[in-house]
């Protein structure tokens, strides 16, 4: 794999390359090559932003954090993206890595489709969130140099067909557990798939509460 994309180093301890492994092993090219984008565009803002950041921390949560989609790591009943923060604090732990710094992976993957949230939080956490947001819906796209988008979609292509196709591999998780979609980004691609699928809605759940007022 390049080393350096975009100034950006990847990662060669041993952690990292087992990481990318495993997740290689599981993971189709296109979320993987997805993943790593995430940690390069993460890593670039935050040099942009003088943030202090564990580099390697922040590869494995890139790494797993779409790791919750594919079948290996898939639960009936949890989000997706804690099936993946399950599998890297599992990973990190395995690992010797201290609760602390495996809880923080943890988080930023948990989080990286909350809306609102990681941006406050650890850097980490909220450059996961900041590279999947770029990734995946372009905010913040501007802010990189066409150089530097070019630099990493030339070592991790996104394919003739990526957005559909990521929305496809979303689309199969969501419908594999509905209910774990509720008050989330990912009830979208239940509804695009099935416009007549029934959407929980949060003020019928308050007034069908067992209170009495």
């Amino acid at each position: 794999m390049t080393n350096i994309v975009s100034g950006i180093k990847i990662p060669d301890s041993k952690i990292a390359r087992e990481a990318a492994e495993l997740v290689r092993q599981h993971e189709s090219e296109l979320l993987f090559n997805h993943s790593v984008r995430v940690f390069i565009f993460g890593a670039i803002k935050g040099i942009r932003h003088n943030l202090k950041v564990d580099a390697e921390l922040l590869y494995v949560a890139a790494l797993f954090h779409d790791l919750g989609l594919v079948d290996a790591f898939h639960t009936d009943t949890r989000r997706f993206e804690v099936d993946g923060a399950d599998a890297a604090r599992k990973f990190l732990r395995g690992h010797g890595i201290p609760d602390p710094k495996s809880d923080l992976v943890w988080e930023a993957i948990a989080l990286h489709t909350t809306p609102g949230i990681p941006q406050f939080m650890r850097p980490e956490i909220a450059l996961t969130n900041a590279g999947v947001l770029v990734d995946v819906v372009g905010i913040g796209y501007d802010e990189f140099t066409s150089e530097q988008r070019d630099q990493v979609i030339a070592a991790f292509p996104r394919g003739e067909n990526f957005k559909n196709d990521f929305i496809k591999a979303q689309t199969c998780s969501a419908l594999k557990k509905p209910a774990t979609t509720f008050g989330t980004v990912n009830f979208d691609y239940i509804q695009e798939h099935d416009p007549a699928f029934h959407r929980p809605n949060a003020c019928s759940r308050i007034r069908n509460a067992p209170w009495r007022s």
